[in-house]
């Protein structure tokens, strides 16, 4: 009973990783998190009618060079095709495989133009629109601290949130914190003199992109280099109860590395 006991203090959650499952799996955690990542999908993207007019004519006379040449100048390539960012990178490549040029421009003769159309102009996708959301959310001072620009916050001792671009995070917290570490921050704020620094995550699903998603917080949360309280601020999929592999990590968390929904944030910084 007493190596029982010993073992279950040794790996006990940490509370505020336990705090948030809690809230995950109580009534209302989407519904609140939707506050936090409003993830509307934006209207389609606009068309520029002139390079249109060129991917109509070049299309009706069957031009695949210049098809192609016009279509890779638009965000949003109409196909999916693993060889279409190597041609979008080096335009000189065009010219010199006028195979792979026959090949796509076959697929896009097939589709036909009103479908061109409309794969070029769909929206952005969901997850891409997530990271600015975080941001967002903080300008609109739902934690109840105030947010600084870097020379406010560099100049005081006050609690606050430093509020500027990415770089300008990094900036601080290399230059006052000592942080080394190569991945980027989306928060950094400092409550009764102590700093936080953090990264922000949206784990819509499990597996592939998303458990990279996770393995990017892990690193920070693993840096020893800066002077400062590492948290990863992580909402969605993760907490909920199961056998996969993010579920595992935060609750097998031997480390008793800060993981906690951005839902309880705002207590997680109060208490400090």
């Amino acid at each position: 009973m007493v190596q029982l006991r010993r073992k279950m203090v040794k790996y006990a959650m940490n509370q505020w990783t336990q705090l948030s499952i809690d809230y995950a799996n109580q009534n209302g955690y989407l519904d609140a998190l939707f506050k936090v990542y409003p993830t509307i999908p934006e209207a389609t993207r606009e068309i520029d009618i002139v390079k249109w007019n060129k991917v109509e004519t070049a299309f009706n006379k069957k031009d695949n060079l210049t098809l192609i040449k016009e279509l890779l100048s638009f965000e949003l390539f109409p196909i999916k095709d693993s060889y279409v960012a190597y041609l979008r990178k080096d335009k000189s490549s065009l010219e010199k495989n006028l195979k792979t040029i026959t090949r796509l421009s076959s697929r896009l003769y097939e589709m036909g133009l009103p479908l061109i159309k409309e794969r070029c102009s769909e929206p952005k996708e969901t997850n891409r629109q997530i990271g600015p959301l975080f941001r967002r959310w903080l300008n609109r001072g739902e934690l109840g601290i105030t947010l600084l620009s870097l020379d406010e916050f560099a100049s005081t001792d006050k609690n606050a949130i430093l509020d500027c671009a990415d770089a300008k995070l990094m900036h601080f917290a290399n230059k006052y914190l000592g942080y080394k570490g190569e991945k980027g921050l989306d928060f950094v704020a400092r409550m009764n003199g102590k700093y936080i620094i953090g990264e922000a995550k949206f784990l819509t699903d499990t597996g592939g992109h998303q458990n990279a998603q996770l393995e990017d917080a892990k690193k920070l949360l693993r840096d020893k280099s800066a002077k400062a309280i590492k948290i990863a601020i992580a909402d969605g999929v993760l907490f909920i109860k199961g056998r996969n592999k993010m579920y595992k990590f935060i609750t097998e968390n031997k480390e008793q590395y800060t993981i906690l929904s951005s839902l309880v944030l705002k207590e997680f910084l109060h208490q400090l």
